[in-house]
């Protein structure tokens, strides 16, 4: 089965660190584009970061740039998250989704599919 995997959210008070991990089975992430997104109460599901297969190009939302760091690493076949200097605005549900081949050509969610279950991100003030 091709499945990925979120993991590594939590509570966490601003100004604090999270590193969220994408675990993918049944496919190589060599293969397509990665992208995180979330989803905040009440409020439609938007890009944070998205990575090509060959991370050769990059995408972060104008609110993360600067604190998110998007990577991945093929021996383990997983992409990462780094989120550093947190604020409650970054508080919601983060999920993982395979883009629609090797390149980054969109952060639309609706052209991203095989999405993983999702991990809470809480940011308190």
């Amino acid at each position: 089965d091709v499945q990925l995997q979120a993991s590594g959210g939590g509570l966490v008070q601003a100004g604090g660190s999270l590193r969220l991990s994408c675990a993918a089975s049944g496919f190589s992430i060599d293969d397509y584009a990665v992208g995180w997104f979330r989803q905040a109460p009440g409020k439609e599901r938007e890009a944070v970061s998205c990575i090509s297969s060959s991370e050769d190009n990059t995408y972060y939302a104008d609110s993360v740039k600067g604190r998110f760091t998007i990577s991945s690493d093929s021996a383990k076949n997983s992409v990462y998250l780094q989120m550093n200097t947190l604020k409650p605005e970054d508080t919601g549900v983060y999920y993982c989704a395979l883009g629609p081949g090797r390149r980054l050509v969109t952060t639309s969610p609706h052209e991203y599919n095989t999405w993983g279950q999702g991990t809470l991100v809480t940011v308190s003030s």
